[in-house]
């Protein structure tokens, strides 16, 4: 028997067509496991392996629990010239958020901005997905979601806000990476305590506290307890930030009765705010890229501390694991790779492909 932590390669191609045939035949449209898709395998190319295709499997669980519509198609309702709402109608979230930006920056190519308020929606997997999407149109975005109460407030002890993730974007220069910010309130995003515990690995000490309230390496134990902000109070305030973003503003779920991804008590009623801007509404856009190489060259050639080799632009470590696995291929653990291949055969599809 193969060792459940053994690590295995697939093709983004084999990945994608895998979780398209898997989420087609669970009732999802061609057009909407297709995104689906797409920003899952993203997630993997960019080392983001907590919002991967080994998602797929927590996700198909509610679909069969009957908590998220396989079937739903997001649905658009413009406000202004400027401001739009989508209703996620509790399917999948990337369609949800795809029609999103997809709106945003239609409103912001001709109006110079867009804004839209997602709600009724479930989780969309890897923020830096979305802001991918508005960085290949030229354009800068917010992305902010909320999610199920894993955070303490600062000077709590329990669940209440979500390890929500903080999301934006800018085009790069002639001589730059895109800047692609997205990062949790937490010490570490909560997706990583799942793939630590699918994978049968300890975490990090200084990420999370179990129920009594005391530091785990433990994943079993940090998912019963709680997460640990980033910056202490800091880290609350930008939770809560995204509550009222995302949640208040939405009219969807807020103040911890988000329902998680992985509890089968209901829909998950997240919400998603996004918007798109165009990087040269206040000089042209020759000037805009030029100055953010600027801002890339100072980044990345400033003096190094001890021990440190090279400086990287935010989003660019993701962005050379994007360019060394579209070559190599996506790394799964056989324990991952074996989750997946319960679904095809539930499903009556093939299992994934691995490279020999």
């Amino acid at each position: 028997m193969a060792d459940e932590r053994s690590e295995v390669l697939v093709t983004h191609h084999d990945a994608k067509a895998f979780a398209v045939a898997v989420l087609e035949a669970s009732g999802v449209s061609s057009k909407n496991a297709e995104i689906v898709a797409r920003g899952l395998v993203q997630a993997d190319l960019r080392g983001v392996e907590s919002h991967g295709i080994n998602r797929i499997p927590s996700y198909l669980a509610r679909v069969r629990n009957g908590v998220l519509d396989p079937k739903a198609e997001p649905t658009l309702t413009q406000v202004t010239p400027v401001v739009a709402q989508v209703d996620g109608n509790n399917g999948f979230g990337f369609p949800a958020a795809h029609l999103a930006m997809e709106t945003a920056i239609s409103m912001a190519q001709s109006f110079g901005i867009g804004m839209v308020s997602v709600k009724h929606s479930n989780h969309f997997g890897m923020s830096a997905w979305i802001v991918r999407q508005a960085v290949d149109a030229g354009m800068m975005s917010l992305v902010f979601t909320n999610s199920s109460p894993a955070l303490p407030v600062w000077g709590g002890k329990s669940q209440l806000m979500g390890v929500s993730p903080i999301a934006c974007g800018a085009p790069g220069g002639e001589n730059s990476v895109p800047f692609i910010l997205d990062m949790a309130p937490s010490v570490a995003a909560r997706g990583k305590i799942y793939k630590a515990l699918r994978r049968g690995e300890k975490i990090p000490e200084g990420w999370a506290l179990d129920e009594d309230g005391k530091p785990t390496d433990d994943p079993e134990k940090a998912l019963k307890g709680v997460m640990l902000p980033m910056g202490g109070p800091k880290g609350s305030a930008l939770a809560i930030m995204m509550d009222v973003f995302s949640g208040v503003l939405s009219g969807s779920a807020f103040a911890g009765r988000v329902v998680g991804p992985y509890d089968m008590s209901g829909p998950g009623d997240v919400g998603h705010f996004i918007v798109a801007l165009k990087p040269d509404l206040f000089m042209s856009l020759e000037e805009f890229k030029s100055r953010m190489d600027v801002l890339y060259q100072r980044v990345v050639a400033s003096d190094k501390m001890e021990g440190v080799d090279r400086i990287y632009f935010p989003g660019e470590i993701e962005q050379l694991n994007e360019q060394r696995r579209l070559k190599e291929g996506i790394p799964l653990v056989q324990a991952e790779v074996d989750a997946l291949n319960a679904e095809a055969k539930r499903l009556g599809v093939a299992k994934i492909r691995q490279l020999v």
